[in-house]
């Protein structure tokens, strides 16, 4: 009848968890500010050409939206649970928050599954131009050019960047996944007390590190577990997410149209990723039919 650790739970949900996942999306996006204000906005500095050249195809930019739309959803949906009765009670009630609640987390479970959805497209269709290589290592050496104006490292389809967003999305979203889907059917897992033995055979004591019982754990703290862990990925995944949207919208000229119309102006792409669009080139008998004119926007 009594379960001691549920009130441990509780306040960690209502002290830690608040406090420093709050924190670490405001200092995510403060630094964000940060770096629009002394950086500015990076712009193509030979300026747009006029010639767009095919970037991602619409199966392509079906799966990011997919991923990206669903996981807007779950992301709103999801904070609320950590910090509706905290920050949005007081100002609409609970007449209102309640039936809200209700349908946010409807909605975050059903989306949960077009989120994983798009997770393995992107993953199938990505992963062979993200595995690192040599010119990762020049271009996070120059910093992408991003902290200086000066000319932007040579790069292939997908930039060392790009790479540590792509690896971090599918860790992140393949964790988030799958203690979503513990939380989704209870009581039928043991995820954590059959990580924690794997760890152990090679002489790691994970729950010592973490200031956690030993394992095995009964049912009910497999949730509580998964519910703390899945709260905890989501935010570290919305914190890298912003850093995507921001570089991806305001903080780069002519990046938004790689996922909007799937096509980017030619300088754009040479600026930025130069051996792809070499590749490209070299694939068409006339490079002219590489490119599709057309009047930049």
């Amino acid at each position: 009848m009594i379960q001691s650790q549920g009130e441990d739970w509780r306040l960690y949900r209502q002290g830690p968890t608040h406090d420093y996942l709050g924190y670490a999306m405001l200092a995510t996006l403060v630094l964000l500010a940060l770096f629009m204000a002394i950086r500015g906005r990076i712009k193509v500095e030979h300026g747009m050409s006029g010639i767009k050249i095919k970037r991602f195809s619409t199966l392509e930019r079906m799966s990011h939206w997919l991923m990206a739309l669903s996981f807007i959803i779950l992301g709103i949906s999801g904070l609320n649970v950590t910090f509706g009765r905290s920050l949005i009670l007081p100002l609409v009630g609970k007449d209102f928050l309640g039936p809200m609640s209700g349908y946010l987390k409807a909605a975050h479970n059903y989306t949960a599954f077009a989120f994983m959805l798009g997770l393995a497209i992107a993953f199938v269709l990505w992963v062979v131009h993200n595995i690192p290589d040599r010119t990762d290592l020049n271009w996070l050496a120059k910093g992408g050019g991003l902290l200086s104006k000066s000319s932007h490292p040579p790069a292939k389809k997908f930039n060392a960047g790009q790479k540590v967003i792509f690896w971090g999305v599918m860790v992140l979203g393949l964790s988030l996944s799958v203690s979503g889907w513990a939380l989704l059917f209870p009581f039928e897992h043991s995820l954590f007390s059959d990580t924690f033995a794997l760890f152990s055979y090679v002489g790691i004591d994970v729950a010592h590190i973490l200031g956690l019982p030993e394992a095995p754990y009964s049912a009910i703290q497999e949730q509580q577990l998964n519910s703390a862990w899945h709260g905890i990925i989501a935010v570290v995944m919305i914190c890298l997410i912003f850093a995507h949207i921001y570089i991806g919208t305001i903080g780069m000229e002519g990046a938004f149209d790689a996922m909007g119309s799937g096509e980017v102006d030619l300088n754009w792409a040479r600026e930025h990723h130069s051996i792809w669009v070499d590749e490209v080139m070299s694939e068409k008998t006339d490079p002219a039919d590489a490119a599709v004119a057309a009047p930049a926007e």
